[in-house]
């Protein structure tokens, strides 16, 4: 989201506001009469005001000349001389009616009507002001500094030729005007003339070095042409020349938060407030500073200051809505777009972040119709055309997105974020080699963007591209190591990455993206229902693995205990799933279209007393909604393999497998260790009768078969090394891999190849439409081979439900566990390895020895059905005592803390068995 640049440019037109003074004589203005002593004591009193007004004693000079006035009441000097300091006091309306007074006295003095002018711009009144000017130049045709102030009104009257030619005609009478030369520089800045400006600014500081205003423009058009280390050294000599010069510390504040300098910056806005305290756009602009600081809380205190200092101040309120947007308070950030636009309707860019806050609120078509307004203002707006993208993206139309991302970098070829999110829209169109190039062109112009490294890497995994992925790998756990927040953290998963590097990694990503509300929508309140009201979140209530899962839990949830709610954010796919979990539920929420504040006090609304998140750090996830804590109790399970590293989440549901004790302190929620397998299944999945031939499926006749129907991202070079070496020792045998893309197709065939192995050992399977028909063709296969650092999880469940063994090996992390705890709960430990060395002898022994694997498999086909993994009744009992156990500590006043359940079966009736 972009705030104003304009906003940041303080470039004042100088007119210098110096009212001209009148030649004075003895006897101008004064009555002609007889010299008498009372005619000159009054003519030496007025002297005396002009002596005392030139040393600036404007009070004083002002008594003077209304003493004067009471004597000659239509005395023209007096008059005019006061109505100068009335202006120069800022008592401007008092300035215009003694100005007028005295040019009714004296209508042929210019300097009268070119003063008049100088009061009536102050005033805003800029047509009478162009008058007066123009009466003062017909008065004194020569008159230099009228047509310079005549240039500023037309400048002022968006009339930037005409003013450009008045200062031109100045210079033309007085070529050595220092100020004409300055104020004629600013209109050219306006006419986009920078380097003419520039030569403007460069003529005016010649004829007067000390002209601190000059030099203070000079660095605005400095700034203007990208030269940002000059535009600082002119405000430094403005500084130099002028110690208390306000404008010059905040112009320089906006080139030292440019240049990312922002300790620096706000030290400057915050001297720049000390020497002019009702200085609204220092505020306003400190406010920027202080948002890219992270700091949203005082850059909003910031703003409502500049604000409360100038009440019209467009800017301050586009600003405003910058840090509302930050704090996650997009119902105020909309509001104060709203009334930045009210101030001023063609601001494009209050348009465009207004559009933002609506995307916040799960509003996209009016987002998109703000977003229109804002390219309508400014056609040449490349950020509104990338957050257009962005609702387009969302509205599910990817086609339409693209074009706005390409719209938005022909405008702005170095536009990094538009490469970024143009990268996930060809995600989302499965074109992963197009989503690569876009994505090495977001880094090359902003190697640290956020996430961008991490999409990257994972969509080269892909496509099994692993040209330097070593050292890929090696440069993303290094980034995040020193705070980047270069990934997202479920690509994280799946490198070597360690489990302290994956707590850092969703701490960043947490702080960056989803810190904690300062406004919590739950305030401590203890519910006291007669059940305990469980509500899962999730995007996955479709045809998806997660819902696979846990469809059978749902179904077995003791509703005499639980009152069962499921709030859906994603669309309704129409599935038989889909329709079987309506049905179960209690209350199904289709939430699609709500924001994360509506879901959130909805959940409030609700008195959820355990809300749980199903998603975590995956696709279509909404962690606001947990961030703005809406639940006394808010759980991580099953979506996300790991910690989500934030404060408002408060268990994890895992197993003593996949997080062992000694690990409990690498995560940041307290563990709810289940029984046996933290992993629910659906014992009611059907397996279809359908036989496959292997000819039918690709597959040789004879010879043995490998199996991974893992995703392509988690096939990597050593986990692909390891297979060939057992392709290699096993003769005949082949490996049967999902097919999840071409380009990744083609690549694991030519890599095969280059470790010696015959592409054609390779076959892929493609997706077939009905789930059981997948288990059904599991029977071909002999040997499940994980993978490492990512295991398999829902596949590993899949291919043990489909009777078909699992060889694993366990890694350090929670990802790299879920296999080998899928087999400890079906009492298959035989089949958990520890290094890749015993994966690998085991697989080929497995193979070479038929019998032995006959024996693994009766035993599978035994324990299928008698033992804890695939009870979904007592799974259900398992977790919902967990449930029991961390509503009992809340109701108690006892914080979050570890717990442990018993390995035996938990009923309702033996709630004394959690430890």
């Amino acid at each position: 989201m972009k705030t104003n640049p304009a906003e940041w440019r303080v470039t004042a037109i100088m007119d210098r506001k110096r009212f001209r003074r009148v030649a004075l004589s003895k006897n101008r203005g004064f009555r002609q009469h007889a010299p008498n002593r009372a005619a000159a004591a009054l003519h030496a009193k007025f002297m005396q005001g002009v002596a005392l007004h030139q040393q600036g004693k404007l009070a004083e000079a002002a008594r003077i000349f209304e003493e004067v006035l009471r004597q000659q009441p239509n005395n023209f000097a007096a008059l005019h001389l006061l109505g100068v300091i009335a202006a120069q006091t800022r008592r401007t309306e008092r300035a215009v009616e003694l100005l007028r007074k005295a040019i009714g006295v004296n209508a042929k003095v210019a300097a009268a009507h070119s003063n008049l002018g100088i009061a009536l711009r102050n005033l805003k009144r800029l047509d009478e002001a162009l008058a007066s000017y123009d009466k003062a130049i017909a008065l004194k045709p020569d008159y230099a500094e009228a047509y310079s102030s005549r240039g500023t009104a037309l400048h002022d009257l968006k009339r930037p030729e005409e003013a450009l030619a008045s200062y031109n005609k100045a210079i033309s009478l007085k070529p050595d005007y220092a100020e004409a030369h300055n104020n004629r520089a600013n209109t050219l800045l306006d006419l986009k003339r920078p380097e003419e400006a520039l030569a403007s600014y460069d003529r005016a500081i010649a004829l007067k070095p000390d002209y601190a205003e000059a030099h203070n423009n000079c660095g605005s058009a400095l700034h203007g042409l990208k030269r940002p280390e000059e535009a600082l050294a002119s405000y430094d000599k403005a500084i130099a020349l002028k110690p208390d010069y306000a404008e010059a510390y905040g112009n320089r504040a906006i080139v030292l938060h440019e240049l990312k300098c922002r300790d620096k910056a706000l030290a400057s806005y915050d001297k720049a407030i000390a020497l002019k305290p009702d200085y609204a756009e220092a505020y306003s602009n400190r406010g920027n500073a202080l948002q890219e600081l992270k700091r949203p809380g005082e850059a909003l205190a910031s703003c409502d200051q500049a604000i409360a200092l100038k009440p019209d101040y467009a800017e301050a309120y586009c600003n405003r809505g910058t840090a509302l947007h930050d704090l996650k308070r997009p119902k105020d950030a909309l509001a104060s777009y709203d009334k930045a636009i009210a101030l001023k309707p063609n601001y494009a860019e209050a348009y465009n972040n207004r559009g933002s806050a609506l995307l916040d609120l799960n509003r996209p078509d009016e987002a998109l119709a703000s977003y229109d307004r804002a390219i309508a203002l400014k056609p040449d707006y490349a950020e509104a055309y990338g957050n257009r993208a962005i609702a387009l993206h969302g509205l599910k139309r990817p086609e339409e997105a693209l074009a706005n991302y390409d719209k938005a970098i022909a405008l702005k070829p170095d536009y990094a974020e538009a490469y970024s999110n143009r990268g996930n829209a060809l995600t989302d169109l499965k074109r992963l080699d197009e989503a690569l190039a876009s994505y090495d062109r977001a880094i090359a112009r902003k190697p640290d963007l956020a996430d961008v490294e991490g999409l990257r890497l994972h969509t080269k995994m892909h496509l099994c591209d692993w040209s330097n992925f070593d050292n890929e790998c090696v440069h993303l756990i290094s980034a995040v190591r020193n705070g980047k927040g270069n990934t997202p953290p479920f690509p994280f998963l799946a490198i070597p990455s360690s489990f302290e590097d994956q707590l850092q990694c969703a701490k960043l990503y947490i702080a960056n993206k989803y810190p904690p509300s300062d406004r919590p929508i739950w305030q401590g309140e203890r519910y006291n229902h007669e059940r305990i009201r469980l509500a899962y979140l999730s995007a996955d209530f479709r045809q998806h693995p997660v819902a696979q899962l846990m469809a059978g839990v749902f179904e077995c949830h003791d509703k005499s205990r639980f009152d069962v709610t499921a709030i859906s954010i994603t669309p309704n796919d129409h599935s038989e799933m889909r329709k079987r979990l309506k049905a179960v539920f209690e209350h199904f929420i289709d939430a699609e279209t709500y924001s994360d504040d509506r879901i959130a006090n909805l959940v409030r609304e609700l008195e959820v007393d355990i809300l749980l998140d199903l998603a975590g750090f995956t696709t279509d996830s909404r962690t606001g909604i947990f961030a703005r804590r809406c639940a006394p109790i808010q759980v991580n399970y099953l979506g996300y393999p790991g910690t989500m590293g934030a404060p408002y989440i408060d268990y994890i549901m895992a197993d003593r497998i996949v997080i062992p004790e000694d690990q409990h302190h690498f995560y940041s929620e307290k563990i709810v260790c289940l029984p046996n397998c933290f992993v629910p299944r659906d014992s009611t999945r059907i397996i279809s009768d359908r036989l496959y031939d292997r000819a039918q499926l690709g597959l040789p006749q004879s010879g043995f078969v490998f199996c991974c129907f893992n995703n392509s991202y988690k096939i990597n070079p050593s986990v692909f090394d390891c297979w060939m070496r057992i392709l290699k020792k096993v003769e005949g045998s082949v490996l049967w891999l999902s097919e999840n893309n071409t380009t990744a197709t083609a690549n694991l065939r030519k890599e095969a190849g280059i470790r010696g192995i015959n592409p054609a050992r390779l076959v892929f399977a493609k997706r077939m439409p009905l789930l059981a028909d997948h288990l059904a063709r599991h029977r071909l296969a002999d040997l499940f081979l994980d993978t490492l650092p990512y295991n398999a999880h829902t596949t590993a469940s899949d291919a043990l439900w489909a009777g078909l063994p699992v060889l694993t090996c366990r890694g350090q992390t929670f990802a790299s566990r879920v296999a080998a705890s899928l087999l400890t709960a079906i009492r298959l430990p035989e089949l958990i390895t520890m290094t890749v060395e015993d994966y690998e002898s085991l697989a080929i022994e497995l193979a070479r020895q038929p019998e032995k694997l006959a024996i693994i498999k009766r035993k599978l086909t035994d324990n299928r059905l008698t033992t804890p993994l695939f009870d979904t009744k007592l799974f259900t009992k398992h977790i919902e005592a967990a449930y029991m156990a961390m509503y009992e500590r809340h109701q108690a006043d006892l914080m979050p803390d570890d717990i442990v359940m018993a390995t035996k079966s938990v009923g309702p009736e033996h709630r004394n068995n959690i430890l």
